[in-house]
Formats: structure tokens, sequence, C-alpha cells
């Protein structure tokens, strides 16, 4: 079993390829070799017998796709994306990553004339406004950012080219993942992770919105088991609407807030200061608020059941030093 992971020195890249490293297989057959593909080099400690080449490069060349899959991988997860808030200032280089490069890797996989499981990364951001509440699976997509665009628009790539057999895709609308490791970035949900993390290491966070913005988030590790679930996924049950909705926990800032207390005491919130930002405001707006993800979880994705469960499992993440 040969595995591709395109975005591997990202977040979920490296949950991913560490909880592959831990199973050992994937659809029932070992796992031989990873190539793991970031525009950074990625690192892994790996005490395992599976092989793992790291290599980097800019995804959004002509012919780094064909390259990536010329030995014809057998699992592709396609991770890799600029996020949102840079997306929406720098038109540009967001289609140019988040759109023209889905499309060479598609072609890639064309050419080579095989039929691979693709798990394409998604988001929630495909939706927007006016809301039901919770959002259906097959609720409409009308996406008010350029991220959103450019990920519904992959969506239906990944939809066609599954149907006309060049291979077998599912998509994946993540919920946004907290909390995230590491600094601050310029996704504008950057501030749910950081109004976690950043009080948990003894420094002060910015609260960019108001405590009642409501959310739809899960962990770094749902994220990975998300992937790894999509991979082994028999597709006759996913059916032909290969974009899934996959579960979270709504909640709102003020309850994360709570959790955080709860877990690690009123000293550490103490650390989040409220300074209103009114770009990132109108960005989170515009986004979904809380889904009904009964098709995915029906299809066995699962994730946490409270946000507190997400703060701990950062807290365990950082005693592990993950």
């Amino acid at each position: 079993m040969k595995v591709l992971v395109i975005g591997a020195a990202g977040m979920i890249g490296r949950k991913l390829v560490e909880a592959m490293l831990e199973k050992g297989t994937l659809r029932g057959r070992k796992i031989s070799d990873i190539l793991a593909f970031d525009v950074v080099e990625a690192s892994f400690e790996n005490a395992t017998d599976i092989k793992i080449t790291t290599v980097s490069g800019e995804f959004s060349e002509p012919d780094q796709a064909a390259k990536l899959v010329a030995d014809k991988p057998d699992v592709i997860f396609h991770l890799a994306a600029i996020v949102s808030g840079e997306a929406e200032t720098d038109f540009d280089k967001g289609y140019r990553i988040n759109l023209a490069a889905v499309q060479y890797l598609f072609d890639a996989i064309r050419q080579q004339n095989y039929m691979p499981r693709v798990v394409y990364a998604s988001s929630i951001a495909v939706f927007g406004a006016p809301f039901d509440d919770p959002i259906r699976d097959d609720f409409h997509l009308t996406p008010l950012t350029s991220y959103g665009t450019q990920k519904a628009i992959g969506e239906l790539l990944l939809a066609d080219y599954t149907r006309k057999g060049i291979f077998d895709g599912i998509g994946l609308r993540f919920p946004t993942i907290v909390v995230r490791p590491g600094k601050p970035n310029l996704a504008a949900s950057s501030f749910f992770s950081n109004i976690i993390r950043e009080p948990l290491a003894g420094k002060e966070a910015i609260l960019p919105v108001s405590k009642d913005v409501k959310h739809w988030m899960a962990s770094p590790k749902s994220a990975a088991g998300f992937c790894i679930h999509a991979a082994e996924i028999d597709g006759e049950k996913v059916g032909p609407r290969r974009n899934l909705t996959l579960p979270g926990i709504a909640a709102t800032v003020g309850e994360m807030i709570d959790a955080l207390g709860r877990i690690a005491g009123q000293q550490v919130v103490d650390l989040i200061r409220e300074e209103p930002d009114e770009a990132v405001t109108t960005i989170v707006g515009n986004w979904p608020r809380e889904f009904d993800a009964s098709r995915a979880i029906s299809l066995g994705f699962t994730c946490e059941s409270s946000f507190d469960e997400i703060v701990q499992a950062h807290i365990d993440d950082m005693n592990e030093g993950a």
C-alpha cells in the first residue's frame, strides 16, 4: 500500500502521518510507503518498517502533481491549501493554489490511468448565508468568500472525476480544527485556537469577535481520524454524493471560554483580551454555525462530544510534546 499525503507538514497532515505510522495498515493492507509532500519539508519520527519519503516543492507548478503520482499511490490525501484570510486578500494566489493545483492533481491521476482513493480536504466555508440551523448535508453551496468558492469548485470536480471513473474520491467538509498547535496564522478562524492555546501557554490572546459567535469545531485528532476513515470507507455506501459534512461540536465563543475555565481555571481565562476586529467579524458572520452531520455519522465518522474534550485533547498533546 502506497500513500501520498499532500500538505504533510501542516497540522492535519502531520497528525495523519503519525496516525498511519501507528496504525500500520490502510484499507486492510499493510502500508509500505508514505510520500509526504509540502511547500516545506516535513520530518517524522518513525520506528516502523514503513518507508517515509519527504519532498518539498511548489504544488501549484503545473508539473509537480505528475511527479507525485508517477508511482501510482493507492491512496492520495490532498490537504494542501492557503488559508481563508490569505485566500481573501491574495485573490490570484488563492485560485492558483486552492483551485488550479487541484485540477493539476486530478488530471495527473487521469493521465496515469488507474483508480486510487482520493481524499480531498474541503471546508464548511462552501456554505453561505442565509442559513438553515442546523445545516443539512445537502444544503446548497453558496460560498461568500474566495476560499469557500475555491473549495466548492474542488468538490464539484471531485464528484465529476469520480463519476467518470477517473478515481474514487471522497470530499471532507472539515469543521474548524481546534486547538491548532504553533503560532497564529492568517486564517480568519485562527482566533478559535488562539483563545485556548495561548492562555494555556501563559500568553495573552486577542478575541476579535463577540462571545455569542457560534461555530462548528473538532480536534486535530478527530481530523486525522476523519481522513483515515475516508480512505477506508466503502464508496458504494457513500453513493454519488461524494462530499460529506463532518461531525463537530457547535459552541459559542463564550462556551469555549467557559470550558477553558472549568479545565484550566480563571487565571488562564483572564489572559483573553477582547479587541473587536470588523474584518474578522464580517468574514466569520458569513459562516454557518451548526450542522446536521447525520449522514457522515451514519457512515461511521466520529468526533468529540463536548468542547471540554477538545480542550483536554490539546492539553494532552502539550504534555506529550505534540
